[in-house]
């Protein structure tokens, strides 16, 4: 498989078991128990799980400076349950969210789906452009008429997808699929609301709504 995760979690017993589960399964694995040692790490993991409450604090206060080493699927393994926590952990830049405590097959399978899909979590290696927007995949930097625009990363990712796929509709849910990264998203409307944000800090943008069905960027 020779594929590397790298395991972030303070808790000493339940890691020991994680980690003898996922070298069963095949993988290598790497693991921090607190935020200190995770840099050195990372940039040699294709995947992470990562504990949200760890001595330093939470996690996701690390996680942008942590993707700029290294842009992989991170999945979040936490006792915080609430929604709330679960649209800041995702928007944070996490690509999948577990609650504890969890089913070990769950999560090998949530592991296997990421990989599948992709680490790097996005291609960047080249320059999108949807009428006066221009998407530089590489630096993550979207310009509108020679302006930066500053977006979240589930913004960022929610345009380029739409971008390069210009002209197909899609439904919520496939987005929230494609995008988000699994299934399971608690409500539809996040979809409806960061297309709201977009076209707010983009204007003119061509992102069509068909009542009932979805979205479309309107292709040129």
């Amino acid at each position: 498989m020779n594929q590397t995760l790298l395991l972030v979690e303070d808790d000493r017993n339940l890691a020991d078991g994680l980690l003898e589960s996922l070298k069963e399964a095949g993988y290598n694995c790497l693991y921090a128990d607190c935020a200190t040692n995770v840099a050195a790490l990372w940039p040699n993991a294709d995947l992470v799980i990562l504990d949200r409450q760890l001595p330093e604090g939470d996690s996701l206060s690390f996680l942008h400076t942590w993707l700029g080493l290294k842009h992989v699927p991170v999945i979040l393994l936490t006792a915080m349950v609430s929604v709330s926590d679960k649209v800041i952990g995702l928007d944070s830049g996490a690509k999948d969210y577990l609650t504890k405590p969890f089913a070990e097959e769950e999560l090998l399978a949530r592991i296997r789906l990421h990989l599948r899909t992709g680490a790097p979590d996005m291609p960047m290696t080249n320059v999108v452009k949807v009428g006066e927007i221009s998407i530089d995949l590489d630096s993550r930097e979207v310009l509108l008429a020679d302006a930066c625009i500053t977006l979240t990363r589930t913004e960022f990712e929610l345009l380029v997808f739409l971008a390069k796929n210009a002209g197909r509709v899609f439904t919520r849910d496939e987005l929230l699929d494609q995008v988000w990264g699994y299934n399971h998203y608690p409500t539809t409307r996040t979809v409806d609301t960061h297309i709201l944000q977009l076209r707010q800090k983009l204007p003119g943008i061509e992102i069509e709504t068909l009542r009932g069905v979805g979205y479309r960027m309107k292709s040129a």
